[in-house]
């Protein structure tokens, strides 16, 4: 089938926008843990983190639950499984004790607490790697729905998008409208999965602090937040007519987004945009949905095209997602703790660090036979 260049492009720009949302988040005044805090009481720029948080990760699941059904077109179960497993799950786990654990080994830092102080090294080695994972829960939650969808074809035997395809192609606008009105309900009961924790506090029981930490991991997950997009990614927007007529809507649906972006904004000005309340409440999930309209829609309309940096970043941005953190948590924790430069030099270092290192840690590492397949999941080298 022809290349889905719009598709592409939301993945490697969408991968952008992750890379300069954890410049911001890191040094963020919110109150959203992970970061080493802010440098003021309230920072405008904190604005960023409302404007994307809602919605780029579920887009990047919609577009993921896409490419599986049309690599799921070429691909036997068992090759799809093999695939996603070296791609996904081999960076996700062996990943961390090659690269990731370096990202652990900052976390420490930044978060102010060692609990492995005093412990032998190798026992600190292990620790930093289960904690370097990072922004790898995208990678962990995406093989985990991979296995889940060929098991649904299994049983299901893939009848309900044979059946959804059968009605889109009629070419009645009336599903797309559906889909529209009723996809909210549906992505907002799928956000329901996030939960209220306690803090953590001196002298808790063990058990407790154990259940807490549990909690906390689910709720990074969001395992049904996510599944459900990655769901309708798959059997709804992988149809050729839903594509088509929703790039007729992305003028509309860019103003309702923008809008509801808008609105989202002001109300969290100065709050955490990840606590639990907030994701499980209509506002956050609404503007989600019609941001991952806008965005499937206005690509397919105005970015179906490619050229030499696209192409480029298409091969290269999951690589790059991979690594990136490792830049964040470590030039942010140097700068904000060791130097005494100014807050904007430090944001415009980070920026320029992430961008530029990100791109050349992977270019280097997928050069290196094995680590590659450890860290990249790349078994041969990429020409």
């Amino acid at each position: 089938m022809e290349r889905k260049h719009f598709l592409d492009n939301i993945r490697w720009v969408t991968v952008l926008l992750v890379l300069f949302y954890h410049v911001i988040y890191f040094y963020n005044a919110k109150g959203v843990p992970a970061g080493v805090g802010g440098f003021y009481e309230t920072q405008p720029w904190d604005a960023v983190m409302s404007v994307l948080y809602p919605w780029f990760m579920m887009l990047l699941f919609v577009v993921a639950g896409i490419s599986a059904r049309y690599a799921l077109n070429s691909l036997s179960h068992k090759e799809f499984i093999k695939t996603r497993t070296r791609k996904l799950l081999v960076p996700a786990t062996i990943g961390l004790f090659v690269f990731q654990w370096m990202t652990g080994y900052f976390n420490t830092h930044v978060s102010g607490v060692d609990p492995m102080a005093g412990m032998p090294i190798f026992i600190k080695y292990f620790y930093w790697a289960l904690t370097g994972i990072g922004p790898l829960w995208f990678i962990q939650n995406l093989w985990l729905f991979s296995l889940l969808l060929v098991l649904f074809r299994v049983i299901g035997k893939d009848k309900l998008y044979n059946a959804l395809a059968r009605l889109f192609q009629k070419g009645s606008w009336w599903p797309v409208i559906l889909i529209i009105v009723l996809g909210f309900p549906v992505l907002w009961a799928g956000a329901q999965c996030s939960i209220d924790l306690p803090e953590i506090t001196e002298g808790m029981d063990p058990k407790k602090i154990i259940a807490i930490v549990a909690g906390n991991i689910w709720n990074i997950h969001r395992p049904f937040a996510y599944f459900v997009p990655f769901l309708m990614g798959y059997f709804i927007f992988s149809h050729d007519s839903i594509q088509e007529k929703l790039a007729r809507l992305s003028i509309p649906l860019l103003i309702v987004a923008l809008a509801l972006g808008t609105y989202n904004t002001i109300v969290m000005y100065g709050q955490n945009d990840i606590a639990p309340n907030v994701l499980r409440g209509w506002r956050c999930n609404l503007y989600a949905w019609f941001a991952i309209l806008a965005m499937l829609s206005c690509f397919k309309a105005w970015f179906n095209k490619t050229n030499r940096f696209a192409t480029y970043m298409t091969k290269s941005s999951f690589g790059i997602y991979v690594v990136h953190y490792l830049v964040i948590v470590s030039f942010g924790y140097m700068m904000k703790f060791h130097t005494s430069l100014e807050p904007w030099m430090m944001y415009v270092i980070l920026f320029f660090a992430v961008m530029l290192l990100s791109p050349a840690i992977y270019e280097i590492i997928r050069r290196i036979p094995f680590i590659r397949w450890c860290v990249l999941g790349i078994k041969k080298r990429k020409s």
